[in-house]
C-alpha cells in the first residue's frame, strides 16, 4: 500500500509539472505574439484601435479559420482599404451639378466600397476652393472652368485640368412664348446673376454672335438666382437666365414657367461641328500631388467616370443620394434636373479642344476672366 501511495504522488507531481510547463509555453507564445505586434505597430497605426484588442484578434482568427481562402481575400481587401484611409485623397467640389456627378463615388467611399479612400468636402462658393487649392488643403477640386485657368496663372502653372465634368447648365426661361431664338431677345429685359462672371460672358458672346449688343438687350443683374426666380414668379412677362438646378426648382414653383432657350445648344450652333463647347465645370489636381500620386489620380478618374455614368443612367437612385447629401432639397427635383445639368466626363484631346476654345472666347472678352493669360499646354492632362 505504501508503494502504491508513492506511485500516485509521483504521478500527480508529473501531471502538475506538465500543466505548468504547458501554461508557460502558452504564455511564452502569447508574449511573442504581442512582441511581434509591437514590431509592426508603426506600419499599421492607421488601423482602427479596436483591432488591437485581444478579443478582436481572437475573433478575427476564428473567422479566418472558419472561412478559409474567401476570408483571406476579404482580409487583404480590407487591409488595402484601411491603408488607403490613412492617406485619403482630399476632394473639394461645389454644391451643385459638379457634385451631382460624384454622388455614387461619395456613397461608395462612405461605405468603404471605393477602390481607395477619399475625403470629400462640398462648399458653396468657388472662392473657397481657390483658397483650398492655394493652401494645399485639398488635392483635387471640381471648379468652374475659368477658375481653373485663374488658378493655373495664380500658382505659376501649379495645377492641371484632368477632365470636364459639367457642360452648360444655363437656360433662358419665361412664362410666355416670346423667345425662340437669341435674336428674339432684342428689345427685351433679361434678368440674371453674376455681372462679370462666366454666365455673363457666355451670354454676351452669344448675343454678339447673333448680331446683338447690350444696347439691344437690357441686362438686369441680381445678387442671387432666388431673386431672379422671384421676379419670374411675380411678372408674367419677365425673362430670366438661370442655371440648373434653379431652373427646375423655379419651374416646379411656377407651372407657367418653361425653358425657352438652352445656351449649350445655342453655343453649339455658333461654334459648329468640331468647335469649342460651353463648359461649366472641370476637375483639377495640384501638380505637386499629381507628381507623387499619378496612379491614385488615375484611379480617381476611373471611379469618377463610373460615378458620372451612374448619375446619368440611374437618375432615380442618384436623385436619392443627391437629396441625402443636401445638394438639392428634394429627390423629385433632383431627378427632374439631372437630364438638364449636362453632367459628363470628357478627358484627353476632346477635353483640351473643348476647354481651350471656351477659355479663348472668355479671354477675348476679358483677359482677367481667365487669370490674365491663356494656360499653356501643360495645363491639359494627357494621362
Amino acid at each position: 500500500m505504501k508503494k502504491l501511495w508513492i506511485c500516485l504522488i509521483c504521478m500527480a507531481g508529473l501531471l502538475i509539472l506538465g500543466a505548468c510547463g504547458g501554461g508557460s509555453t502558452a504564455e511564452s507564445a502569447q508574449t511573442e505574439a504581442v512582441s511581434s505586434s509591437s514590431d509592426t505597430e508603426d506600419a499599421t497605426t492607421i488601423q482602427d484601435a479596436s483591432a488591437g484588442s485581444e478579443a478582436a484578434a481572437v475573433s478575427e482568427a476564428e473567422k479566418a479559420g472558419a472561412s478559409g481562402e474567401e476570408t483571406g481575400g476579404a482580409s487583404a481587401q480590407s487591409e488595402a482599404r484601411v491603408i488607403s484611409e490613412g492617406t485619403a485623397i482630399r476632394v473639394g467640389s461645389l454644391k451643385g451639378p459638379t457634385s451631382m456627378g460624384l454622388v455614387s463615388l461619395m456613397d461608395k467611399n462612405e461605405k468603404g466600397e471605393s477602390a481607395q479612400s477619399y475625403d470629400f468636402e462640398m462648399v458653396t462658393a468657388a472662392d473657397e476652393l481657390v483658397a483650398a487649392i492655394s493652401s494645399k488643403s485639398v488635392d483635387i477640386a471640381l471648379v468652374p472652368a475659368n477658375v481653373a485657368s485663374v488658378l493655373y496663372n495664380k500658382t505659376g502653372g501649379g495645377v492641371t485640368v484632368l477632365d470636364i465634368n459639367t457642360l452648360g447648365v444655363l437656360y433662358i426661361v419665361e412664362s410666355g412664348d416670346h423667345i425662340s431664338s437669341v435674336a428674339d431677345l432684342k428689345g427685351k429685359t433679361l434678368y440674371l446673376t453674376g455681372k462679370g462672371t462666366t454666365p455673363d460672358y457666355a451670354l454676351q458672346y452669344l448675343l454678339a454672335q447673333n448680331g446683338l449688343t447690350t444696347d439691344d438687350v437690357t441686362l438686369e443683374y441680381k445678387s442671387e438666382a432666388a431673386e431672379v426666380a422671384a421676379i419670374l414668379a411675380s411678372d408674367a412677362d419677365a425673362i430670366g437666365l438661370l442655371p440648373q438646378p434653379f431652373v427646375t426648382v423655379a419651374c416646379n414653383q411656377n407651372d407657367k414657367l418653361h425653358i425657352a432657350l438652352d445656351l449649350t445648344e445655342e453655343w453649339d450652333k455658333v461654334q459648329g461641328s468640331g468647335g469649342s463647347q460651353l463648359v461649366t465645370g472641370v476637375t483639377i489636381v495640384r501638380n505637386e500631388f499629381l507628381q507623387d500620386n499619378r496612379d491614385r489620380v488615375q484611379t480617381f478618374l476611373e471611379e469618377s467616370k463610373a460615378s458620372v455614368e451612374f448619375t446619368n443612367s440611374q437618375p432615380d437612385e442618384a436623385a436619392v443620394l443627391i437629396a441625402s447629401l443636401g445638394i438639392v432639397e428634394k429627390s423629385e427635383i433632383a431627378k427632374q434636373a439631372i437630364p438638364y445639368c449636362n453632367i459628363t466626363y470628357i478627358d484627353g484631346e476632346e477635353m483640351k479642344n473643348a476647354l481651350s476654345g471656351y477659355l479663348s472666347v472668355l479671354f477675348e472678352q476679358d483677359p482677367q476672366s481667365v487669370g490674365g493669360a491663356l494656360p499653356g499646354e501643360d495645363f491639359y492632362y494627357a494621362g
